[in-house]
């Protein structure tokens, strides 16, 4: 399995954070970083974090090192809800983005103030679906106009 680290999204974290891509068919699916930092700092329930791989683990991270991607989620009333994921398209298909959902399942199933885990996704992105029913997510509410609420099933 792919090893990663999460690291808090810094000062000098942000221009390589923010200067991740997807691929351009996967740009409706997904809101800029730019966005979502901007989300993260005026609202202190939220928790940004970069995506790196094994390499940095245990060191701090240098300018040559490269960022995989960038994963952020709310813990607010009991619920821990995952509000994005992306890994840049260089890096996609290899494992980054199921070891960082590891990685954040188990930081939000390790605080106590955890009741519930939950996560959206874009109506038009099976694959997307897939791969968060393959981490024992389920869907809770079927649709809205544009999301498919998941709940991830596990007992404290």
């Amino acid at each position: 399995m792919t090893k990663i680290t999460l690291r808090h999204i810094t000062r000098e974290l942000f221009h390589p954070c923010i200067k991740l891509s997807v691929a351009d068919d996967q740009k409706k699916f997904v809101a800029s970083n730019l966005y979502s930092l901007a989300q993260a700092k005026t609202n202190p329930l939220l928790h940004p974090f970069a995506i790196y791989g094994e390499e940095v683990i245990g060191r701090s991270i240098e300018a040559e090192d490269e960022m995989r991607g960038f994963v952020m989620y709310q813990l607010m009333e009991g619920v821990g809800f995952i509000m994005r994921l992306m890994v840049d398209q260089r890096f996609q298909g290899q494992g980054y983005g199921e070891a960082a959902m590891k990685e954040v399942l188990h930081r939000l199933q390790m605080n106590p103030e955890t009741e519930f885990i939950a996560t959206s996704v874009h109506k038009e992105n099976p694959r997307t679906l897939e791969f968060y029913k393959r981490l024992g997510f389920t869907i809770f509410i079927k649709e809205t106009d544009i999301e498919i609420y998941l709940k991830l099933d596990w007992e404290r």
